[in-house]
């Protein structure tokens, strides 16, 4: 039910050749063409999501899936798939996307995260560095965590000590009953790894998102 996902997204940046833009050498040696101030480049990165329904539709971080021109989604079976956006939520930073399996799949089910209490054990699933269907274990350290990201956008997180670092964004955080009981989010980090610190929206927070983008679009 947990899924790997790849996206590429098209990103605008300044042109690194424009201060050299009129040296006749320059432009001889490296054949630029007439440059504009700014270029645009595909960019891939990689997240991870959860199976919600037996339909296809995964639920993931809006920062995975948001800007993406493409989406791809690989199953714990090897299956690859197209994927589109169905819905987003910037402020909670949550998204749905939808593959076309056309067949039933797995699907992950929803534990009440406001049951939740600090020391209970809990799990994440994700693939961190592309390393697919990863586990590791913790804790609860903490619930209800605010000024973390931007002040505008959802401040009630559930931290946990289990090992969370890039790729394991949109994963589950399950209680051991295998019942999600958060979406893995963000880090804090200095390094840009885990450092013991990581930050999951809560699953009645994602339950609740999830039901406004299927009414949406609906």
């Amino acid at each position: 039910s947990v899924v790997h996902i790849e996206v590429t997204a098209r990103q605008e940046m300044a042109n690194p050749f424009l201060p050299f833009e009129n040296d006749p050498f320059f432009r001889y040696f490296f054949n630029t063409p007439d440059s504009s101030r700014k270029f645009k480049r595909d960019v891939k990165g990689i997240g991870t999501g959860m199976i919600i329904d037996s339909n296809g539709n995964i639920l993931t971080n809006y920062h995975v899936a948001g800007g993406a021109t493409k989406i791809e989604v690989l199953l714990a079976d090897g299956e690859k798939y197209t994927a589109k956006l169905i819905g987003g939520d910037p402020k909670t930073d949550l998204a749905v996307i939808r593959i076309d399996a056309k067949k039933q799949l797995p699907y992950l089910s929803f534990g009440n995260s406001d049951r939740v209490e600090v020391g209970e054990w809990v799990m994440a699933i994700g693939h961190p560095r592309g390393l697919d269907q990863t586990v590791t274990h913790g804790i609860i350290s903490a619930k209800h965590r605010r000024g973390i990201t931007d002040p505008s956008s959802y401040q009630d997180f559930i931290q946990t000590d289990a090992a969370i670092n890039p790729g394991n964004s949109g994963g589950p955080l399950l209680n051991l009953n295998g019942e999600v009981i958060g979406v893995n989010t963000v880090i804090v980090s200095s390094s840009g790894g885990f450092e013991g610190i990581g930050l999951a929206i809560p699953s009645n927070i994602a339950m609740h998102v999830r039901s406004e983008e299927h009414t949406s679009e609906l």
